[in-house]
């Protein structure tokens, strides 16, 4: 397991928190209340090691092929539906949405192969993550990449506790399965938009690895 590069800055500014913290209440209460001094060490250590694993990118083997949607990111699938897309298609598709919980790795991947053909950034609301209207009010970054005739959105969506999508991808770009799309900071979720003849391979409630997991067959 290695730790992802948009964590450092927001590691160090914490541990830097957490000493300065801890050195604070031994110096007060160190004297006489050594117990206090040990718990609010224990807490805020905990407390760190916690933020730490936000940015944890685990060791895995990852799953490859040209018809396959792998799963952009961790978490569990909350929506599996047919939705008229606004943004990008002005039609039908199948959406499928996954939510990252504060617990999940918060890489996210590219789903498939091929050129990146749309990027756009949208300024919005931190709805909680589950509501409905959080795929369209929320901040959010949308891409879509482009396999042959096949295109595929993949959109990062802020929620509630998340308050930086970060995003890597441009137009033009030329990117492989399961490469780092980007990150979202502290949890929230990535909806899937797919064409309708997709072949959907998850379930509702299902629980999901970011290019470990297959979505659909395309």
């Amino acid at each position: 397991m290695t730790i992802h590069g948009e964590g450092y800055k927001t590691i160090a500014l914490c541990t830097l928190i957490v000493v300065l913290l801890n050195l604070s209440v031994f110096w007060f209460f160190g004297s006489y209340a050594m117990w206090f001094c040990i718990i609010f060490l224990v807490i805020t250590l905990g407390m760190l090691l916690f933020i730490v694993s936000f940015f944890r990118i685990p060791a895995r083997q990852f799953v490859y092929g040209d018809n396959l949607v792998t799963a952009p990111c961790d978490g569990k699938v909350v929506v599996i539906e047919e939705t008229t897309d606004e943004e990008y298609f002005k039609s039908k598709r199948i959406q499928v949405s996954i939510f990252m919980s504060p617990a999940n790795v918060h890489v996210n991947r590219n789903s498939i192969s091929g050129t990146v053909v749309y990027s756009q950034y949208h300024k919005g609301k931190y709805l909680v993550a589950w509501n409905p209207k959080s795929s369209t009010e929320n901040e959010r970054h949308s891409v879509v990449i482009a396999q042959g005739s096949t295109e595929v959105l993949i959109k990062q969506i802020a929620g509630a506790l998340a308050k930086r999508i970060v995003n890597y991808l441009h137009v033009g770009d030329k990117v492989k399965q399961n490469e780092e799309l980007g990150f979202i900071k502290f949890g929230s979720r990535v909806d899937l938009l797919l064409p309708l003849n997709t072949k959907i391979n998850v379930k509702l409630n299902e629980t999901v690895k970011g290019g470990v997991s297959i979505i659909a067959e395309i």
